[in-house]
């Protein structure tokens, strides 16, 4: 069984990964077409790492259309990481919980599956003296059918 903490890591690792692909990606392309507002790739990588973690501008909102849209696939971007991370730590929180729970139900499942094997067992050896005893169960013999053909 796989422990939630290696789970919530690797999830944790792969939103981070994204997200810092993302800002390294529009924060180029900010400074490439908002040069009045954005100097250097620097500032880029700034304005892009801020918009996705506050959904808002630091200083003033682009001019041209590409960069409004650029924005706006940031903004969006950083609200649904941002979820995404919350509902990673809210998962292995539930996950720690859950555990003992479920340790519980698979301790009565072995206990159960214990108990119907030896119910099983015994009524096998009740089926196998029923059919080797030629007596009924009041005791008396019980004498085969008797042939009623010539």
């Amino acid at each position: 069984m796989q422990k939630p903490g290696s789970r919530f890591r690797r999830r944790l690792t792969t939103y981070i990964v994204i997200a810092g692909f993302l800002v390294l990606l529009t924060g180029g392309g900010f400074a490439a077409f908002e040069s009045r507002q954005v100097s250097s790739y620097w500032e880029g990588l700034w304005w892009a790492l801020s918009l996705m973690s506050t959904v808002g501008f630091i200083g003033e909102a682009p001019e041209s259309t590409l960069g409004r849209l650029v924005s706006s696939v940031l903004m969006v971007s950083g609200f649904a990481l941002m979820a995404m991370v919350t509902a990673a730590i809210a998962s292995m929180f539930v996950r720690e919980e859950q555990e003992p729970e479920e340790q519980a139900q698979e301790v009565f499942d072995a206990e159960a599956l214990s108990l119907l094997t030896d119910i099983a067992r015994r009524l096998e050896a009740i089926e196998a003296t029923l059919a080797s005893d030629p007596r009924d169960t009041e005791g008396a013999v019980v004498e085969p059918p008797s042939d009623p053909s010539p």
